[in-house]
């Protein structure tokens, strides 16, 4: 029997009925997964019609942060009164928030309208990977596992298609229209396929399910404040001006406080027993150091092959995504390694070979040639779906129906917070190799950042031949270091692997009356 009073669920839907709602699962999880590479595109666009390119970046940010920040929130929800109908508030919030975006007449509004989307988008991506995990067995999940990568592999390189056809040929208000009937089948197949009777039955004498608004609202207020410390700070102002120390001051008082709301709270929205439990604590730990390294690949290297190699920004996008082409048939067969070798010996081959993977591209030749990065992200993305999945299935299945959903949200929690972190934290280390390379170079007049070297590249006769060489070994430079805090982010998770996980999952079997431990 749960904390909560209810009885366990061993699956919301029959595995003969399972088909619509895998269907269900895989278009919210494409209204996630598109959002932001289809929105990418449109900028220039977005920014022409509106105007607010000095706040523009905040159409990611603010995204991101909704998701972030409510990922726990749902994640409890779903445990208290089941996935249904945190599953039909989050589509219904994200598509009332597409529809909010389109109408938009000015970036502020646009900023805000983005914000309610992800509002809906952290109850697409955690209740859909919990549901998932709730359809299919532990023997089977791969395969669920590897549909959802597949989705995701899709958006990556059909976002962009898409948002560019929009806005070129239409207008850029249907890059967000275009969920809306994406959104209304998944909607319509939740609510005729998803079944959770056993779910709403209560046990004699248990007491009504509460929901810690108080805890909500602190863990809320506390990742606003320390997430956009982290994606404004060295950007919107310097690291030690009064905001950013404003912020991250805050953020260390609202957290204590969360922990003493949360320690007093009957169903702390964050129970601790996320963080006593070895396993799930590693595990958090370990794909946090992942969601730290992810950012090395999919913010610097575009402007490494764009600034570097010379590519244009579709060729720039292919040397990303063949990284989601590797990933998702890695995990698809990684159960045949961790079905003889553990959950945790096969994410540290996975992690250790992105380990190497990550400390040979400093090595690449300059220039070199635009299949030299492609393929070590192609064996970058096998790597990282041997290294991901096998933990996502194995948490999962450490635990019972009444906590997968919180557990799920803490693992995405951690990954979304890591990328928050490593974008700040590399985003200092490419400016600092950059502005130290070109204040050393010999030719002057030579950009000092970024956002300017980008701009000088793009206007290939404002610089002069040596100029532009030392424009982009700067940018070079910068991006090697990038992968080299990349590789120490691959070995700070192989160090919590092997120091923290325990050698062997406590696997929990799934039967009819709720989920018992393995013998």
């Amino acid at each position: 029997m749960s904390g909560s009073g209810v009885d366990p669920a061993p699956s919301p839907a029959a595995p003969r009925g399972r088909g619509p709602v895998v269907a269900a699962l895989m278009l919210g999880m494409a209204l996630a997964a598109i959002d932001g590479t289809i929105v990418s595109t449109a900028v220039p666009q977005i920014v022409g019609d509106l105007g607010g390119f000095s706040v523009f970046s905040w159409l990611f940010s603010g995204y991101l942060l909704a998701v972030t920040v409510t990922l726990p929130v749902y994640g409890k929800l779903s445990d208290t009164f089941g996935r249904k109908p945190v599953l039909i508030a989050g589509i219904v919030l994200f598509l009332f928030g597409s529809v909010l975006c389109a109408a938009a007449w000015n970036m502020a509004a646009l900023i805000a309208f983005r914000v309610v989307q992800g509002l809906g988008g952290g109850a697409l991506q955690g209740t859909v990977q919990t549901i998932a995990a709730d359809l299919y067995p532990l023997k089977e999940r791969p395969k669920i596992q590897a549909k959802l990568s597949t989705v995701w592999a899709t958006s990556a390189v059909a976002g962009p298609v898409i948002g560019g056809l929009f806005a070129v040929y239409a207008d850029w208000r249907w890059i967000f229209l275009i969920n809306l009937p994406i959104g209304a089948v998944a909607l319509w197949l939740v609510v005729r396929h998803l079944h959770e009777p056993s779910r709403t039955r209560r046990a004699a004498g248990a007491p009504r399910p509460r929901i810690d608004w108080a805890g909500a609202l602190a863990v809320f207020a506390t990742g606003a404040l320390l997430l956009t410390a982290l994606v404004q700070g060295g950007v919107a102002w310097p690291w030690f001006s009064a905001p950013s120390l404003g912020l991250l001051a805050g953020s260390v008082v609202l957290g204590a406080l969360t922990v003493v709301i949360e320690r007093r709270a009957a169903e702390p929205i964050i129970p601790g027993w996320v963080w006593r439990r070895r396993t799930i604590a590693s595990v958090n730990l370990a794909l946090g150091a992942m969601g730290l390294l992810m950012v090395a690949p999919t913010v610097f290297l575009p402007t490494y092959a764009q600034s570097v190699l010379g590519l244009g920004p579709i060729a720039a996008g292919f040397v990303l995504s063949v990284m989601t082409l590797s990933w998702p048939v890695s995990a698809a067969f990684s159960n045949r390694v961790y079905n003889r070798i553990g959950f945790r010996l096969t994410a540290i081959i996975g992690m250790g070979c992105a380990l190497l993977i990550l400390l040979a591209f400093p090595l690449l030749p300059y220039p070199g040639e635009p299949w030299q990065p492609a393929l070590i992200m192609l064996l970058l993305g096998a790597a990282l779906g041997l290294f991901q999945l096998p933990l996502i299935v194995g948490v999962q299945s450490t635990v019972g129906w009444a906590e997968r959903g919180t557990t799920t949200a803490s693992v995405l929690f951690c990954r979304q917070v890591g990328q928050s972190v490593g974008a700040a934290l590399f985003g200092a280390v490419a400016n600092g190799v950059l502005t130290s390379r070109l204040a050393a170079a010999p030719v002057p007049g030579l950009p000092g950042d970024l956002d300017a070297v980008s701009h000088a590249l793009d206007d290939p006769g404002s610089l002069s031949a040596a100029a532009t060489d030392q424009l982009r070994r700067a940018v070079d430079a910068a991006v090697d270091h990038v992968y080299l805090g990349a590789a120490a982010a691959a070995a700070l998770a192989l160090l919590v692997l092997v120091l923290l996980a325990p050698r062997r999952f406590p696997v929990l079997t799934e039967e009819p009356g709720g989920d018992t431990p393995a013998p």
